[in-house]
């Protein structure tokens, strides 16, 4: 009976050894499948790192391209407008670049830092770089050219002001000269007339010891007239006579239907050619 007893405690105890063993390599087995685990997520975080910054490149090299249409189309154009749109997308485009060159160099860092053997990445990696510094050539041509042209339009500008400059001289100088006509046109065609009778003609000196208009007369007394409209003048009364020179084939002088007299001037520039000044004695 102590020999069975004995075999059954040999045995239960090889069966705990035996347990045990199991549960150690079980133990291993899940080590390893987390240190893989957790390798395999770092790899791919730093995939995912990389491939986002590279999708970031590509996003602002299109920017760039599509700035640089932006560019061609504008310097089709003319004027202030043009030359802000190209201004402006230039310091897009220069803005970019910079972000672009930040990029690329955050990129290069991570790929020396990645356990990650990625040699297609590191070829687009140089042709990323290749590519910004064309892009950069290509800046420094269109900026130049540009510089050129704003020469030349500076040089163009400046005749302008100039040329503006003599038109407005020239039309100042037009503006005096059409006043000083026009003055010169309305003093030319400018006349005055009186009636009255003999005692108010004397009162006025426009009348003087039996002589008309030959002293210190008084000139407010006259009515002003543009020889070129007013060729009609009724003097309300039924006895009129001029007594400044006219010539008489000029005008004639007769009564209306109240026998009041109208003087109508029929041929202005030879009635008033010996005087610009009427005279007409009336009772």
């Amino acid at each position: 009976m102590k020999k069975l007893v004995m075999a059954a405690l040999c045995l239960l105890a090889l069966t705990a050894c035996t347990q045990k063993k199991n549960n150690a390599a079980e133990e291993a087995l899940l080590q390893q499948r987390d240190s893989l685990t957790r390798i395999i997520e770092q790899k791919d975080n730093e995939i995912d790192d990389m491939m986002a910054t590279m999708n970031d490149i590509q996003d602002g090299f299109q920017a760039i391209n599509e700035a640089e249409e932006r560019v061609t189309l504008a310097k089709a154009g003319e004027g202030s407008t043009s030359a802000e749109r190209i201004r402006e997308n230039l310091e897009f485009i220069q803005g970019q670049m910079q972000q672009n060159r930040e990029l690329i160099s955050k990129l290069r860092s991570q790929l020396r830092q990645s356990s990650v053997k990625a040699d297609q990445l590191r070829r687009t990696l140089e042709t990323l770089t290749r590519q910004l510094e064309e892009k950069d050539v290509q800046l420094r041509q269109l900026q130049a050219e540009l510089q050129a042209k704003d020469v030349q339009i500076g040089e163009l500008n400046q005749q302008v002001t100039t040329l503006s400059g003599n038109v407005v001289h020239l039309q100042e100088e037009s503006t005096q000269k059409t006043q000083t006509i026009n003055v010169q046109d309305k003093q030319l065609n400018t006349a005055w007339f009186v009636y009255g009778t003999k005692k108010e003609l004397k009162e006025q000196r426009i009348i003087e010891d039996g002589k008309v208009l030959r002293s210190n007369f008084n000139r407010d007394y006259f009515t002003k007239i543009d020889i070129r409209i007013d060729k009609e003048i009724r003097l309300y009364s039924r006895s009129a006579k001029i007594l400044t020179a006219h010539p008489q084939s000029s005008y004639t002088l007769q009564p209306d239907a109240n026998k009041q007299y109208i003087l109508r001037i029929t041929n202005p520039q030879l009635f008033w050619s010996t005087s610009k000044y009427l005279v007409v004695l009336v009772k």
